[in-house]
């Protein structure tokens, strides 16, 4: 229905209808109001009447009892029968039964006083039915004793007309019996009833009130008269309007909604709605432009962004036929966006793998999650795309067409693929790496009753790197891989574990076949020659295998384990060689046990579960009064045996830890001096140092650091060093301990002896004790030799200020020779074995109390 209809179905339907019920209610109460205020006019003009009566006769009674009369001057006194005090008022004497008239003549037949009897006449009005006739009567005491003047006055019309009032009440008479309770109408008059006030005698009288209508009709007329007025006024007021929302609001929203109408929600450009003629409606049209204006910009937004993407994007309708592709979309498919509008995504790609009919279906499904969609488009090259199939919904979440989003996802395959090469295979070499070959080996040995892991690390192979450079060295590389494929079979699993080392796997084979198959390989390698700036390169190789029956093996990794420890013996011998792995070699079994060695040592350390033992060394031909012992280091394994330094401190080396070991044990021993401050003074630790110690950054910071820390001197502490480590490392080791040496450090120099060290070198380091290295010591009492050179380091130690001690004393005999010699301090199970370094504090105590 149009506006305009509902307009004129409102104002005449419903509110004309409503404005006239309105009107005549107010009519209907009008009159209503009208009838009561004229019924409570009435009411209290009754009521008027009735007071002002009695007022009247009180006022009568007054008036006698305050004029003087009596019968003497009845005849020169004529007032009363003039009826000058009252309108025809009469005055009778009374003397007991006996009325006269007061002028002396008798009583006519007609006087009001003879319907009464003498006897009952009192104060009152008097209605005679005979005379039709009211009188007001009063009593008053006379001259003799048993007269009693009576007065009478006849309420005449005038006297009714008096009560009345203009133009409301038309006329009051006196009437015989008794008077209705109720207003009555009769004609245009209406007539109300009420008792007459004082009444004497024995007939009923009332008073009958004429009221005149006139009145109360007209002011009844003149408040109709204003409410049609009034009625008439909102019935202009509303075909008023009526024509102004017709002209003046219906007819320009009209135009607006036509031209708004005419809008093309699919125009390039900006459309607004003019306001030519409607400019009530200007608050509108700006918020419909300013609307409209948004819609544009962020569809020009979108346009744009879709236009900027680097993917293809398909909108289609519901039917599936494309309504817009972006820019990146016409250039992937050759054609415009005008070309590609109703057709179907099959035909518009060039391809025949139901699309169309996947789109219809997911628009069906009215699924709102993405669904992606692999894609091969028959371009020149071909090319691999994906596609994101989305649903496109209204408002109330009705599907009303799709999108497609094709991404080009060649590049991004062909790199997955080269990823996924690279994750399994070695970039240099194309050899399976160490991931892939770990992968492959559980199905490999699948049927197998023997295996043989055949580890393989190349010699020289850093200087060519250093000297020619990693190029150079890629191709050496490649060069011994394609050696060992034209080596190998296709039966072996061959791959690169590291920089320089390979590794191979072969099944069911012998040990002299694995042995020929290692040389043939080892002389293949040697022949690969790689010539740089005009310098030829060769690389040897070590080999290590290990061979188990494939019932005995629990993890395969393992075996390649055992042929590493096997190449690394192989390294050992020198180049180009061969080593099998033997359970039984314990040397192998120590390499092959040091990863885990390394991890139960960093565990020791966070937990603080290295064990500190100490060992006493005794004082023989020294002057020096304190008390010296050397502090060992001892480890707990999983079953809590206490395992000493020979099965950890190579593991320890071997993975760069033993600089960490050497802090910890620091650590642990000054905080023994400082619990333990009654040894400062006659007591001196020794503490082993390890070579990669020597100079080590941050060392001597470390050991001050912790001094400060537990606040102990550092004459009770002295740093063993050996001989090698000091000669390998001369210049860091001189440095260190010249400012150790400074701080009130001592340093004993350990196996001295046994490596290549001169008296040169001793003379140069700056030592407090030399320990004579045990070899020379332990056969000191039966070998001359050993007794000669012991005495040979022994004098020279003497003459350099010196002090020495001797280790590996074993027994009385040692020390004998040792006194003769005059090695100044001794060491060994002949003087005691190592002891928990926490014990130590009640062997003091128990020679304390012994002494």
């Amino acid at each position: 229905m149009q506006t305009e209809k509902k307009i004129v179905l409102v104002i005449f339907g419903v509110c004309v209808p409503l404005l006239i019920a309105v009107f005549l209610t107010g009519i209907t109460w009008l009159r209503g109001e009208i009838e009561v205020v004229r019924t409570n006019a009435i009411e209290k003009y009754i009521k008027s009447i009735e007071s002002q009566i009695t007022n009247d006769l009180d006022h009568f009674q007054l008036t006698v009892d305050s004029t003087e009369y009596s019968a003497a001057t009845a005849a020169s006194n004529q007032v009363w029968t003039r009826g000058e005090l009252f309108n025809d008022t009469q005055v009778f004497l009374q003397t007991g039964n006996q009325l006269s008239q007061i002028d002396g003549s008798e009583l006519k037949k007609n006087s009001p006083i003879t319907y009464l009897s003498p006897l009952n006449i009192k104060r009152g009005i008097y209605f005679s039915p005979s005379l039709r006739q009211a009188f007001f009567i009063a009593t008053k005491p006379g001259q003799y004793l048993g007269q009693e003047l009576i007065f009478t006055s006849q309420l005449t019309a005038k006297y009714f007309e008096s009560l009345g009032l203009i133009n409301f009440v038309t006329n009051i008479e006196v009437l015989q019996g008794s008077p209705t309770t109720n207003l009555y109408k009769f004609g245009d008059v209406t007539i109300a009833e009420l008792n007459l006030p004082a009444s004497l005698g024995t007939a009923p009288a009332h008073l009958k009130v004429s009221f005149s209508n006139p009145l109360i009709l007209k002011m009844e007329q003149k408040y109709t008269l204003l409410s049609l007025a009034i009625f008439l006024l909102f019935i202009i007021l509303q075909i008023a309007g009526l024509f102004w929302l017709r002209f003046g609001l219906v007819k320009p929203f009209k135009k607006l909604t036509a031209e708004f109408a005419n809008l093309d929600p699919k125009s390039a450009e900006l459309v607004q709605i003019h306001n030519q003629g409607v400019k009530q409606f200007t608050p509108l049209t700006s918020g419909i432009n300013n609307f409209l204006q948004d819609i544009y910009q962020h569809e020009h937004h979108s346009k744009i962004t879709l236009a900027a993407i680097s993917e293809a994007v398909i909108l289609t309708d519901i039917n599936a036929n494309v309504t817009y592709i972006n820019a990146y979309a016409e250039r992937l498919l050759q054609c415009t966006n005008q070309q590609a509008i109703g057709k179907n995504p099959d035909v518009l790609l060039g391809i025949n793998q139901g699309i169309m009919q996947r789109v219809t279906g997911f628009m069906q499904s009215g699924d709102l999650a993405q669904k992606s969609l692999p894609l091969t488009i028959s371009t020149e090259p071909s090319k691999l795309m994906s596609c994101t199939l989305s649903n496109l919904t209204s408002h109330s979440g009705q599907v009303v067409g799709a999108v497609l989003v094709i991404k080009d996802t060649t590049r991004e395959v062909l790199l997955v693929r080269q990823l996924k090469r690279s994750v399994h295979f070695d970039r240099v070499t194309g050899l399976l790496n160490r991931t892939a070959f770990e992968e492959r080996l559980p199905s490999y040995i699948e049927g197998t009753k023997s295996l043989a892991a055949v580890y393989l690390d190349l010699e020289q192979f850093k200087l060519i790197n250093e000297s020619c450079g990693f190029a150079v060295g890629d191709k050496m590389l490649c060069q011994v891989a394609k050696a060992l494929e034209v080596c190998l079979s296709q039966n072996e699993l061959l791959g690169r574990l590291d920089g320089d080392e390979f590794c191979f796997v072969i099944k069911d084979t012998s040990a002299l076949e694995i042995a020929k198959l290692t040389k043939r390989i080892i002389a293949s390698i040697h022949r690969q020659v790689i010539t740089d700036k005009g310098t030829s390169y060769r690389v040897g190789v070590s080999v290590g295998v290990a061979l188990a029956r494939l019932r005995d093996i629990d993890d395969v990794c393992e075996l390649l384990k055992d042929a590493n420890v096997a190449c690394l013996a192989a390294k050992k011998k020198g180049s180009n060689q061969i080593h099998f792995y033997d359970s039984r070699d314990r040397e192998l079994s120590s390499q092959r046990n040091a990863p885990a060695w390394a991890l139960r040592i960093v565990q020791a350390i966070e937990n603080n579960e290295l064990i500190l033992y100490y060992q006493k060394i005794k004082r023989l031909s020294s002057h020096s009064h304190r008390q010296r012992m050397e502090i060992l280091l001892r480890i707990q394994d999983a079953s809590g045996r206490i395992l000493p330094p020979a099965q950890f401190i190579a593991a320890a080396e071997r993975f760069k830890l033993i600089v960490e070991v050497d802090k910890e044990v620091i650590r642990k021993a000054f905080l023994w001096l400082s619990l333990n401050e009654q040894v400062w003074h006659d007591h001196c630790l020794s503490i082993n140092l390890s070579g990669n110690s020597l100079g080590a950054e941050g060392m001597v910071n470390y050991i001050l650091q912790q001094q400060a820390r537990f606040g102990i001197p550092s004459s009770c502490v002295c740093f063993e060093i050996t001989e090698t480590s000091a000669i390998q490392n001369h210049s860091r080791a001189m440095k260190m301990l010249f400012e150790l040496r400074k701080r009130g450090f001592a340093f004993a120099l350990d196996d001295f002896g046994s490596g290549f060290a001169s008296y040169g070198y001793l003379k140069e380091m700056p030592v407090d004790y030399v320990k004579i290295d045990g070899c020379f010591v332990k056969h000191l009492a039966s070998n001359a030799k050993d007794y000669a050179i012991v005495k040979s380091v022994s004098d020279v130690c003497r003459v350099m200020g010196i002090e020495t001690v001797a280790e590996f004393v074993e027994n009385q005999e040692i020390i004998d020779k040792l006194e003769i010699i005059g090695v100044n301090y001794a060491q060994g199970y002949g003087i005691g074995r190592p002891q928990p370094l926490n014990s130590y504090k009640y062997e003091v105590l128990l020679e304390q109390s012994i002494a």
